[in-house]
C-alpha cells in the first residue's frame, strides 16, 4: 500500500535573541546605507517567509531603487541640489524607512508565538491517519483506551485523585488585606455610607 510520503520536519523557531540580533542586523543595513541597500531587507522577508506578497514587497522594493537611481543619474551636480536630484534622495530615504519597517512587520509577524489556548497548526503534509500535536485541550478531555477497561476489583487498586493546587498565598495575602479594609472603613466615623 502506498502512502503519500513522509511529512517534512516542521520549522523551529530560533530563539529570540537571534531574532533581535538579525533584525537589528537588516534594519541598520537599510537605514545606515542610506537606502542603497534596502532591497536585503525585504529580500530576507521574502525567502523566511516565502510568500508571494513579500517577493513582490521585494521586487517593488527594487522598482523604487531604480527609480531613485534614474533620478539621482540625470542630476549633474555633486550635491545633488536639483529637483530630479532631490526627488532621487527623498525616494531613496523613504524606500529604505518602508523596507526596514516592513520587514519587521514581515519578521515579527512569521515568527509570533502563538497565543495562550491556540493550538500550532500542523505541520503541511500531516493530515487523518498521521500523529497529531497534542491540543491544549487534552487535558480537560479524557482518553479512554481502545480496548475494554477493566472495572475496579478488590484486587485492582484504584488511584487517589490527584490532589487540588492550594490557592496562591499572595491571592489569600490580598484577600485578608482588603477584608481588614472594609472593617476599618465599616467603622470609621468619616465613612460617609454611615457604618453600614
Amino acid at each position: 500500500m502506498q502512502g503519500p510520503g513522509y511529512a517534512p520536519p516542521p520549522q523551529r523557531r530560533p530563539s529570540t535573541g537571534v531574532l533581535v540580533l538579525l533584525r537589528v542586523i537588516f534594519v541598520a543595513v537599510a537605514i545606515l546605507s542610506i537606502g542603497f541597500l534596502s532591497w536585503v531587507a525585504t529580500l530576507r522577508a521574502a525567502i523566511v517567509t516565502r510568500k508571494r506578497g513579500d517577493w513582490w514587497v521585494f521586487g517593488g522594493s527594487l522598482a523604487v531603487l531604480g527609480v531613485s537611481f534614474g533620478l539621482l543619474a540625470t542630476d549633474n551636480t555633486d550635491d545633488f541640489s536639483t529637483p530630479k536630484g532631490n526627488a532621487g534622495m527623498i525616494i531613496l530615504l523613504l524606500n529604505a524607512a518602508a523596507c526596514a519597517g516592513y520587514y519587521l512587520y514581515a519578521d515579527i509577524r512569521h515568527f509570533r508565538p502563538y497565543p495562550a489556548g491556540y493550538a500550532a497548526p500542523p505541520a503541511h503534509g500531516m493530515g487523518y491517519g498521521y500523529p497529531q500535536p497534542p491540543s491544549p485541550y487534552a487535558a480537560t478531555v479524557p482518553q479512554t483506551p481502545a480496548g475494554p477497561v477493566p472495572a475496579p476489583g478488590p484486587h485492582t487498586p484504584v488511584p487517589p485523585p490527584p490532589p487540588q493546587r492550594p490557592a496562591p498565598a499572595r491571592i489569600d495575602q490580598v484577600r485578608a488585606e482588603l477584608d481588614e479594609l472594609s472593617d476599618y472603613l465599616r467603622k470609621h466615623p468619616g465613612n460617609p455610607e454611615g457604618g453600614r
